[in-house]
């Protein structure tokens, strides 16, 4: 091996390593993503429970029947929700 073909080698190298440190997430980047996902799959399940405890408190007596389906609504969309993010941005 020349001594040319040796710099260009080390060259190459060399600049594939600092693209690769430059393209790395850092740990800010990795929290916000994150707690992106935490609310994409919070939201729709607070919002479900919510509005279900409403609904039942509306009828006369004891029922959680909207409470548990809109909880596993919410749960489903939330699931949904998370799968098309990190599908998009990661």
């Amino acid at each position: 091996m020349n001594d040319d073909k040796w710099r260009r080698e080390v060259s190459r190298d060399s600049e594939r390593l600092k693209e690769a440190e430059r393209s790395r997430r850092s740990l800010l980047v990795q929290t916000v993503f994150l707690g992106s996902l935490s609310v994409l799959f919070l939201a729709p399940l607070l919002a479900g429970a919510y509005l279900g405890r409403w609904l039942d408190s509306l009828g006369e007596g004891y029922t959680v029947r909207w409470t548990v389906n809109l909880i596993l609504l919410g749960l489903a969309l939330g699931v949904f929700n998370v799968y098309l993010f990190i599908r998009k941005y990661w």
